[in-house]
């Protein structure tokens, strides 16, 4: 059920004026031809979303790239049960129509939203509870790249590790979409920040958005992060590497430190000294976002529109929708720093 503070008439006028004719542009995928191709993505026409209890149809005019969406593209991230299939876990736009339990006064505002999926597409449901104001001076591209970045750094360094001031984190990865939000919010928070990246040009750009030291992966990172905290370690690592980083993550720990890990870019399996954690007393989580229940995600988005004002996103690219498989390409392109976006509308 669609609720409105315009009548009928002029909600549906409003509506088609905006393109709303029950259907709408979407990106669909057609699956890789074979071992190390690419998934194809294109647009297609597909009815538009509407929006249930407590949701928004938000018309979007931006969407985040984040590399969930890529896994998902090649069939190894499914969206949870109930979700929108089409890809896309952060969007931007205008709302133009809500669902029953919903403030009839949102529609009309601009808003970003952290989605369970659909944001690659003219129009996508959002839950009330996941949307962020934008500011009227931000554009939709660099809101649309916050929601996904923010809520997730957010969850890991302060909703699971207790992340707070006078504390060292580590992010692994800080030119990447999490990565240099994660620098700047564990910044806000009033901790000390050191981060790995790939390139002399990517630590500079690092430093700049406040972390205190950078290190090139290619490096020694274990022992450049004992120089940067005599001997003592780091007390939370937000980690993107997974199974390959692990005995050095469990080794760079301070005593009761915590690891995080929200990637697996280098693998999925690995062999854990128990010994490490027992005798330092230090933690490991693994979380990820998308298959939270709405509640929960209600809460994370509560906590984050705190610190949303002051976070600005780095958008390394503005890509048009039709061409959304050249943004999926520039996420592993090692010349890419920050969020790449879709200009939907």
């Amino acid at each position: 059920m669609l609720r409105t503070n315009l009548p009928r008439a002029a909600r549906l006028a409003s509506l088609a004026n905006s393109g709303h004719d029950g259907l709408m542009h979407a990106i669909a995928v057609t699956p890789p031809a074979g071992p190390g191709e690419r998934p194809t993505l294109s647009i297609a026409e597909t009815p538009t979303p509407e929006p249930g209890p407590g949701d928004v149809l938000l018309q979007v005019h931006a969407a985040g790239v984040n590399r969930a969406d890529l896994l998902q593209a090649r069939g190894g991230y499914p969206p949870p049960p109930g979700a929108s299939p089409i890809l896309g876990l952060e969007a931007a736009g205008t709302v133009v129509a809500v669902g029953e339990g919903a403030n009839p006064d949102l529609i009309g505002t601009r808003a970003s939203a952290l989605l369970d999926g659909g944001g690659y597409a003219e129009y996508a449901v959002a839950p009330a509870t996941q949307l962020l104001p934008i500011p009227d001076d931000a554009a939709p591209t660099l809101a649309a790249a916050l929601p996904e970045a923010l809520a997730t750094a957010w969850f890991n360094l302060v909703g699971l590790c207790h992340l707070h001031a006078g504390q060292t984190v580590l992010i692994q990865g800080g030119s990447g979409g999490v990565g240099h939000i994660a620098i700047k919010l564990a910044r806000l928070i009033g901790a000390r920040v050191l981060t790995t990246v790939g390139a002399a040009w990517k630590g500079e750009r690092c430093l700049d958005l406040g972390a205190d030291v950078a290190i090139d992966y290619h490096d020694d990172v274990p022992a450049a992060v004992a120089d940067a905290t005599g001997g003592r370690g780091v007390d939370v690592i937000l980690d993107v590497l997974g199974a390959g980083a692990l005995a050095d993550n469990l080794g760079m720990l301070a005593p009761h430190g915590q690891l995080a890990i929200i990637g697996l870019l280098q693998g999925r399996r690995a062999e854990i000294d128990l010994n490490q954690l027992m005798a330092r007393r230090v933690s490991v989580h693994g979380s990820t976002l998308r298959a939270r229940t709405r509640e929960e995600k209600a809460a994370i988005i509560a906590a984050v529109a705190h610190y949303a004002p002051y976070i600005e996103p780095s958008v390394h690219a503005v890509v048009p929708l039709r061409r959304a498989g050249e943004a999926h390409a520039l996420m592993d392109e090692p010349g890419t720093f920050g969020k790449v976006v879709l200009q939907v509308r």
